[in-house]
């Protein structure tokens, strides 16, 4: 076949194969607004549903595009003062993260979201594997759409099937006063089980006196990541990604 031919038959190819790919929608998706403020967003369990409680819009790009909300910039006030209900539901079940997908689908079809992204040069967490071994077990098993890190205790979270993407997400809420983003440049791209024991940083005016002494024992975040999961945090710079708001609006009726 001459070269011309097989050049367009690989680009009719290509645009055979992205038609096969539909956009993930819900088929159906309730928005109220809230009349309370609570903030939980979850998958219910058989990946059909997915819920939010008094979420903030903010909130919701924060967890569906795994992005510290401090690095979403724009757009109005309510986006961080209105809370919404939602309760979002597929045709059929899905994995984790088609659900997710179908939820950015809704923030853009819903909220008419529009963004953009920037680099800007910045500080920045760099997570590592520690010289001594990762420490953290591997989980294949399917995925249980449950929220991958729950605290079990005071000072102690438990991660289950947990995506690297989602600890470098949870790891830059837990040092937002830093406010260093975590990059993962550990090279892992699996699921992990662990438990992770630590001292969270203090709100100012906090009485350390009045914490229970073996709250206080624990080490810091630093400390627990390196010790516990066989990690490491070193603080760099690198390149900082932003999300900025070009547009959006409140659900019709709301």
């Amino acid at each position: 076949m001459p070269l011309r031919e097989l050049c367009a038959f690989a680009v009719i190819g290509l645009m055979v194969y992205g038609q096969d790919k539909p956009r993930l929608t819900f088929e159906v998706a309730s928005i109220k607004v809230a009349k309370e403020r609570r903030g939980g967003i979850f998958a219910k369990p058989g990946g059909q549903t997915y819920i939010a409680e008094g979420a903030w819009v903010k909130e919701m790009i924060s967890l569906m595009y795994k992005i510290p909300e401090r690095q979403i910039t724009g757009g109005p006030a309510w986006m961080e003062e209105q809370g919404f209900d939602i309760e979002a539901k597929a045709d059929h079940s899905y994995n984790l993260d088609d659900l997710h997908t179908m939820f950015q689908n809704m923030l853009a079809d819903e909220f008419k979201l529009k963004f953009h992204k920037e680099n800007r040069e910045g500080n920045v967490y760099s997570l590592t594997i520690d010289k001594a071994g990762l420490k953290m077990k591997p989980n294949e098993s399917e995925e249980p759409f449950k929220v991958p890190i729950q605290g079990v205790g005071p000072g102690k979270v438990a991660g289950i099937r947990v995506p690297m993407q989602y600890l470098c997400w949870w790891l830059s809420q837990v040092v937002q006063r830093d406010e260093r983003p975590v990059v993962n440049n550990t090279g892992l791209t699996g699921n992990y089980d662990f438990t992770l024991a630590f001292l969270r940083d203090l709100p100012p005016g906090v009485d350390k006196d009045q914490l229970p002494p073996e709250l206080l024992e624990l080490p810091s975040i630093f400390v627990a990541v390196k010790e516990q999961l066989g990690l490491k945090l070193e603080a760099q710079k690198g390149p900082v990604e932003f999300y900025v708001i070009d547009h959006v609006e409140k659900p019709a009726g709301n």
